[in-house]
Order: structure tokens, then sequence, then C-alpha cells
């Protein structure tokens, strides 16, 4: 298992990419930054664009990743997806929709299971 907690998280990210790609997304950002913060992954789903959350890790030490995704971090996530919204229609990025989606890595790099929520929550 990665050592660092960034390690384990660049770890999750790559599986989960992978993952969307091969559902057919198009990957656009990975880490995506502002003065605010990050997102995890940006893609288009079609003529949708997707905000993803990428959690890691294991249920048999920390129970489910699922329940890192708290009401603050979504509502972070909401704020910085806005003004990723902002900066892209400066440069003209288009797209007919948005969602949120979240996508666990529940394992270690021997073993491990990806679990995918489309539309995983709402502001």
């Amino acid at each position: 298992m990665p050592k660092s907690k960034t390690e384990k998280g660049n770890w999750g990210e790559d599986i989960a990419e992978q993952f969307l790609r091969k559902k057919g997304f198009n990957i656009l950002h990975r880490n995506w930054r502002c003065e605010r913060g990050d997102i995890d992954i940006v893609a288009m789903d079609k003529n949708c664009l997707v905000f993803v959350e990428v959690k890691s890790g294991s249920t048999e030490i920390f129970g489910p990743p699922e329940l890192r995704i708290t009401d603050s971090k979504k509502r972070r996530l909401y704020k910085l997806a806005s003004l990723f919204l902002q900066r892209a229609a400066e440069s003209q990025l288009t797209n007919d929709s948005n969602r949120f989606d979240v996508v666990i890595v529940d394992g270690t790099p021997n073993k491990y299971v990806v679990r995918h929520y489309e539309n995983a929550f709402y502001i």
C-alpha cells in the first residue's frame, strides 16, 4: 500500500481515472486547483460536465470511504465547481449539463473494488 496520504490519494485517483476512461469519459483535468482548493477529476461524459470526488482506502481499517464525504465537503465541492464553471465560460468551454459523481477505490493495490456513484449528490 502507498505510504503517505498523498501517495494513497494519487493511487486512488490513478485507478479512478482508468476506470472512468474505460467507461468512455473524457478526462479534462486531474487535481484542478484554484485558491479555494481542488477538484479530483473534471471530465466529460457525453455532453455532461462531471466533477468527480475520489475517495480511496480500506473498508477493513476505517469503514467505508463513502462516509468521508461530509456535507461540508459537498458544499466546498459545489463552490469549487462554480468557480470552475465561471472560468470555463471565459474559455468558451460549453456543455449541456453538469453533475457530481463519486468514485470509491476500496482496498489495497493488490486487491480493490471500484464503486462509481453517478449524480452522487445535489446541493
